[in-house]
């Protein structure tokens, strides 16, 4: 089997612990940025009874742009120094995260 075939593989545990670290980045910094924008500690979420469609709907639409572009952040910098380490990029040459 080739390098090429036992990276991804071997890249699963990192990519694992990646994704956890970029959850927690993701979610303090969704926490502060709520607090910015409503200065409330809790953001609201869709089975908060006493708040609208409208604050539901927003803190959810900045909960997942942030965590995406936290997770993209993360995965990135761990794939570029995983080819920067073995020279062989962490996917498949298409497509991208499963």
């Amino acid at each position: 089997m080739s390098k090429k075939k036992k990276l991804p593989l071997a890249y699963k545990p990192l990519g694992f612990a990646l994704g956890w670290l970029s959850g927690a980045l993701a979610s303090a910094a969704f926490r502060k940025t709520w607090k910015v924008i409503r200065h409330e500690d809790d953001a609201p979420d869709a089975l908060d009874r006493d708040r609208g469609w409208g604050e539901v709907l927003l803190a959810a639409a900045i909960q997942g742009a942030i965590f995406s572009a936290v997770r993209s952040v993360v995965d990135r910098t761990g794939a570029k120094a995983i080819e920067r380490s073995t020279g062989v990029w962490p996917a498949p040459a298409k497509g991208g995260r499963d």
